[in-house]
């Protein structure tokens, strides 16, 4: 058989091996205390429970739902008004999508030729690369450096590189890094891809896990940023619905139009009793959010201080649900330091390199169990003496 030489693009990566490993610890008794997968174990509330309980049992619920709720279109522009200050056309600059992750594997489709260039963060979340793969397009990383706060720079983007680019793909806060980006930021943001007509991208999907008082903001919030761009938002990480696959398209009218459009050729669209329970998500009592973001800034100061105590000290991050943690001198490669940092203590993390190689001397750490099992993991890693000389 042969295959799609598109798929020689993507890599299984360094996931299947951690995972071998793991389950041979398993296998001989011993803990493991999984921190890789952003898969929030925080769940929604019974309210949004309950509104997909109640759609799922009404017939009429499993027809084609071809377009968007005027109900949930109306829902998203009442929130994006008030949570962030920004308005939008029901009609024409709010898309539903099946989860954020879905949109951004398909909006180089729609956007983007063979051959044309997309400016990608690095490191980054690895759909922001494969997705333009997908497309055919070619990669220019803007680097995000620790001495610079993870602050991609523009004045860094060689001239030919930006005038030739189409598409570019910017995310605050920021995963893996944890980083948060400043109003001046987005202003230089603003003023480079009109500069260089290139197509922002934002994702945004952890602007409401922003700690320590500081509050999360849209990109359309910004002067002229609805000209060049769109946004993609998340219900996964904010209400707990990661497994329910809903995320948003809004901004610029052209954009959400010819992203719709391939949609309306690859799926049937949202599954109404999810859309019942995106409507309860932004129309509850919205201090779950802040319970939330509670929740994952107690468990970041905790890691922290667990992990200095046993000598490890890493930063503490300023948003998202991950910790990015600089990985000891003495190891080739992240891959070695998390290989051995599970057979040492049985904490299983990320490897920096699977966000890109300017992820290389880094780990991440999601910030997904409990604060008791992260009490019995930071014990074992103390306990492994790991970090002590």
């Amino acid at each position: 058989m042969k295959f799609s030489k598109r798929m020689d693009l993507l890599a299984e990566g360094v996931f299947s091996r951690l995972d071998e490993e793991k389950q041979k610890m398993l296998a001989s008794g011993k803990a493991v205390y999984d921190f890789t997968i952003g898969s929030p174990n925080i769940a929604p509330s019974k309210e949004v429970m309950d509104a997909l309980i109640t759609a799922a049992q009404q017939p009429e619920s499993y027809m084609y739902s071809l377009h968007d709720t005027k109900e949930l279109k109306e829902t998203i522009q009442a929130w994006y008004r008030k949570r962030y200050q920004v308005e939008l056309d029901t009609e024409t600059e709010i898309l539903s999508l099946q989860g954020s992750q879905e949109g951004l594997a398909h909006v180089a489709l729609a956007l983007c030729d063979e051959g044309d260039i997309v400016l990608i963060p690095a490191p980054s979340y690895p759909i922001f690369a494969n997705g333009p793969k997908i497309a055919g397009a070619e990669l220019y990383e803007m680097p995000m450096l620790k001495e610079y706060d993870y602050l991609i720079q523009f004045d860094a983007i060689p001239e030919e590189i930006a005038e030739k680019a189409k598409m570019m793909i910017i995310s605050y806060p920021n995963n893996p890094t944890g980083a948060t980006a400043p109003d001046s930021f987005y202003e230089e943001l603003i003023q480079f891809a009109k500069a260089h007509d290139i197509i922002v991208i934002h994702d945004t999907a952890y602007s409401n896990l922003v700690f320590d008082g500081e509050e999360g903001k849209s990109f359309l919030y910004y002067a002229g940023a609805k000209d060049i761009g769109i946004e993609f938002n998340s219900f996964s990480k904010t209400y707990g619905m990661a497994g329910a696959r809903i995320g948003i398209c809004v901004g610029n009218a052209e954009i959400v139009g010819i992203l719709r459009k391939l949609k309306s050729n690859i799926d049937y669209g949202m599954f109404l009793p999810i859309q019942k329970a995106a409507i309860a998500a932004l129309t509850q009592e919205q201090s779950i959010v802040k319970e939330t973001r509670e929740t994952y800034q107690r468990r970041r100061n905790r890691i922290v201080a667990g992990a200095a105590a046993a000598g490890w000290h890493i930063a503490s991050c300023k948003s998202t649900m991950f910790l990015w943690a600089q990985i000891p001198e003495g190891y080739g490669s992240s891959e070695e330091f998390a290989l051995n940092l599970l057979k040492c203590s049985g904490m299983l993390v990320t490897p920096g390199s699977s966000f890109g190689a300017y992820g290389e001397g880094f780990v991440r750490i999601a910030l997904v169990q409990s604060d008791e099992v992260i009490e019995q993991a930071l014990q074992a890693l103390k306990e492994s003496r790991l970090f002590l000389k």
